[in-house]
């Protein structure tokens, strides 16, 4: 069973190795204080001006310096099954992960990072890009959003759902990623309501309406865990 490494009752920013601005640390921070790296993402935060109170993964990427400055809070979980993002989110026990760094850079660590999301639906995390917010829908939430935001669904695995609010409702349709998706949909009303049968659907808003998701994943009931989120001695 895997055991946190961090536990806080306030939100996390993870860092991952990608490109991260400032103002988009600072976006997060001033809404998940505690700092944690994963893998490189902590030469990332040295970098921006900031230590991290813990870095997690296997560590094959930080730097000898960061090494160095960083020592008694590195966090090496070697094995090779799971990806460094996916081994600092299992880490991390809070209310939400505002997870930076891990967009924008290569397409196969952010189809990785995607499928971690979906490993572990019981964890409230956001990716934050340059453009957007993503996050799994939990079961069922209500977002405050306005008339004509791109409001975008993506399967991971097979899923129907139902909706209030978007300009094509997903009532009735099922969506898996070789089928449906439900990409750049819009908002029509001032409260969408958006609900899922299964784990399996990402959520992606434009950037500026991360304050929204977090009150409406605030009162959200989560999903389960997956009883085999976590490879075997983790």
């Amino acid at each position: 069973m895997n055991h946190p490494i961090v536990e806080s009752s306030v939100g996390v920013t993870l860092v991952g190795g990608g490109p991260v601005s400032a103002a988009l640390l600072r976006l997060a921070l001033a809404r998940a204080p505690r700092l944690v790296g994963a893998d490189g993402g902590a030469d990332r935060v040295l970098a921006l001006g900031h230590e991290p109170e813990a870095v997690v993964g296997d560590l094959d990427s930080i730097t000898s310096a960061a090494r160095a400055r960083l020592a008694g809070r590195l966090f090496p979980l070697t094995e090779q099954v799971t990806t460094d993002f996916d081994k600092a989110l299992r880490s991390i026990q809070a209310p939400f992960v505002l997870a930076v760094g891990f967009a924008g850079a290569r397409m196969d660590h952010g189809l990785a990072v995607l499928t971690g999301l979906a490993a572990h639906p019981d964890r409230v995390c956001l990716l934050l890009g340059p453009q957007d917010v993503v996050f799994l829908a939990p079961p069922r939430m209500v977002l405050g959003l306005t008339p004509g935001d791109r409001l975008s669904l993506y399967p991971m695995a097979r899923v129907t759902g139902r909706s209030q609010g978007l300009e094509w409702p997903i009532d009735g349709l099922t969506f898996a990623p070789d089928g449906m998706i439900g990409t750049s949909n819009r908002v029509t009303a001032p409260e969408v309501e958006v609900e899922m049968d299964a784990p399996s659907m990402l959520a992606i808003l434009p950037r500026n309406r991360l304050d929204a998701v977090l009150r409406a994943l605030r009162s959200a009931p989560r999903w389960p865990a997956r009883p085999s989120a976590n490879p075997p001695g983790a």
